[in-house]
């Protein structure tokens, strides 16, 4: 498949820069694979287009204020964005202006945090040691959360600590956010339960990968980042159950559907921890995920490559088409489709 079949035209007005006034006033776009139906709703609303029986699966990694601003001690300023901890204290991390910054460099944040940078790794990442080696800790007083590149801020805004984070945020690694967790509120969760829609949860920290454009010619070519994930045993039961009882496995976003795929062995999901660079992409038979939720996604990401597994490159881009004309907003803080 050529990578350019993942292409189309998005107004630049379309990618949202702030989040709707309630996460769950998104707008929905229901998509039946069968029927080729789209229909529209608000987010709110979800649990009337799912069944009792059905069990969402959510993922409740935690962002983390990855983008910290420090000084060199000569005074240049100096940016570093954490991207995976190799051990207690080492962060493989983006440094800017890299060139400017050589092995040896002692980098001094506010808390008391400061880094040492290591040489240039491929792909012009960098290893860092901290101290104190606990930074996670620190982050809270000196990191921002690390917004999307899309998403423009002369400066953070106050609301992003809580809007770039899903409601179920629990386990700290991810340095994005699982987007289509961002519509959940306490409503929308009472609103399933009465409609007998079960939820269940495991992990997956998000890594900066997500945001890696597709740039081979053909799509097979690429290669995902892997990332840590942790598929619990009570999930990977609950999940058997649901399917043995006839309910439909509901993937909530890329992250989770490719956990899921990672998982289900043999006929049955299976409890599992460590990494996947699991890529799904044209043509896929899906075996753990029934239902699909997912935010809409960037032209040439492997993030579309997997919807349009799902569902099918025609019927997709018919949907983004929708989506453009009908004016949906797009991307991290835009508004959410339910592919059945």
């Amino acid at each position: 498949m050529k990578t350019a079949e993942l292409e189309y035209d998005l107004p630049e007005d379309l990618i949202a820069q702030h989040p709707s006034e309630r996460r769950d006033a998104s707008r929905l776009l229901v998509l039946d694979r069968a029927t080729g139906e789209m229909r529209e709703d608000e987010y709110r609303n979800v649990a009337r287009h799912l069944r009792g029986g059905d069990c969402m699966v959510l993922n409740d990694t935690r962002v983390i204020r990855a983008r910290l601003h420090g000084q060199k001690d000569t005074g240049g300023r100096v940016e570093v964005f954490l991207l995976r901890e190799e051990e207690p204290g080492q962060w493989i991390t983006l440094v800017r202006p890299s060139a400017k910054v050589r092995p040896g460099t002692v980098v001094r944040f506010g808390g008391g945090v400061c880094a040492h940078v290591g040489d240039v790794l491929p792909d012009g990442r960098r290893r860092v040691q901290f101290e104190p080696a606990d930074v996670l800790a620190a982050l809270e007083s000196v990191g921002e959360i690390p917004l999307p590149p899309y998403i423009h801020r002369d400066q953070p805004e106050p609301g992003d600590l809580t809007r770039y984070q899903t409601v179920f945020a629990r386990q700290p690694g991810a340095v994005a956010a699982p987007t289509a967790g961002l519509h959940f509120t306490d409503e929308v969760f009472a609103a399933l339960d009465a409609k007998g829609v079960d939820r269940a949860f495991l992990t997956l920290h998000v890594g900066y990968g997500t945001f890696k454009p597709v740039a081979t010619e053909v799509l097979e070519d690429h290669r995902v980042d892997p990332e840590e994930f942790h598929f619990p045993e009570a999930t990977a039961a609950k999940l058997n159950a649901a399917r043995a009882a006839g309910g439909r496995i509901v993937a909530v976003g890329t992250t989770c559907t490719r956990a899921l795929e990672t998982q289900y062995q043999g006929d049955a999901f299976v409890q599992g921890m460590g990494v996947t660079d699991k890529y799904i992409y044209p043509p896929h038979t899906f075996r753990g995920v029934d239902v699909l939720q997912t935010n809409f996604h960037l032209p040439k990401s492997s993030l579309l490559a997997l919807v349009c597994a799902f569902a099918g490159t025609e019927l997709i881009h018919q949907a983004y088409q929708y989506a453009v004309r009908e004016r949906f907003r797009f991307y991290s803080y835009g508004d959410v489709m339910l592919i059945l």
